[in-house]
């Protein structure tokens, strides 16, 4: 009898080669680290092959994993294909959206509401990050929709935002100018130290987190001023002759390749909730 190989195992065992880890694949295909583990253990007995060399938590392909890989994406392919085809498109998977965390409060609690609404049946995963790291997730599959930050005039950009000064105006008289800030890669960071330094306007990094958050409690705190949208603060944005001009941003829209049903009406509520902000 031929050996029958699950597609779950299938799709389990490419997500870890494509994400480069236990961690990082079982949030794409929604299983915990163990399940992912047994998983691949499964696919390893089904095929009495080893797929994977094991070196700590360092995993890589045998050369019976590297040929398996170009089948099992293949397999999943025609597999995908044929679903859409006989559904005619109306298959609910997972709705995987990820955005900027300036979005998060107005698309959570309103737009992704809206949709859990429209598809009840619909099944939604979010994600918090930064732009880059959200398009190299899309890149890999793991999300259908990222809404993110880009340079003005990106084509998939949806509208444009002034970037304007944030913070305590008292803050305006120290010398150096103390700012507020979010680790690298950061458009917003990369736009107010630039504006800063053509301007000769001396500066320190007060406050240099990875977390909107905590960026925002920083600020609210006095702690430093910061370069962001109105999206950011709902507070009147600081203006001060000392205070250099900043460039505009792109609102960014962008979507996996073929989408459901249900994520292409999700793509369509991001784009009109974000283009009326």
């Amino acid at each position: 009898m031929p050996v029958n190989l699950p597609t779950n195992l299938l799709r389990s065992f490419v997500a870890i080669v494509d994400t480069g880890s236990m961690l990082n694949a079982s949030e794409k295909v929604f299983v915990t680290q163990s399940a992912l583990s047994l998983q691949i253990k499964r696919l390893e007995e089904l095929l009495q092959q080893a797929l994977f060399h094991r070196d700590g938590r360092r995993l890589t392909l045998t050369s019976a994993g590297e040929l398996m890989l170009d089948y099992a994406r293949k397999v999943l392919s025609l597999h995908d294909e044929a679903v859409a085809a006989v559904t005619a498109g109306n298959f609910v998977g997972p709705a995987r959206i990820g955005m900027v965390q300036d979005f998060a409060e107005v698309l959570l609690t309103g737009m992704l509401a809206q949709f859990a609404e429209l598809h009840p049946e619909a099944q939604i995963y979010s994600r918090i990050a930064g732009t880059a790291e959200l398009i190299a997730q899309l890149e890999r599959r793991q999300l259908d929709v990222v809404i993110g930050f880009a340079a003005p005039g990106d084509p998939a950009g949806i509208t444009q935002a002034a970037m304007a000064w944030y913070g305590d105006p008292a803050l305006l008289d120290r010398d150096p100018l103390p700012i507020a800030v979010l680790e690298q890669p950061c458009r917003f960071r990369e736009a107010a130290i630039r504006a800063l330094e053509d301007a000769g306007r001396p500066f320190r990094i007060a406050v240099e987190t990875p977390n909107l958050t905590t960026l925002r409690a920083a600020v609210e705190a006095g702690l430093g001023i910061t370069c962001r949208t109105h999206l950011f603060l709902r507070d009147e944005p600081l203006e001060h002759p000392d205070l250099p001009p900043l460039p505009r941003v792109s609102c960014i829209l962008r979507t996996a390749n073929a989408l459901d049903t249900a994520t292409s009406r999700l793509a369509e509520l991001v784009r009109e909730t974000v283009g009326a902000l």
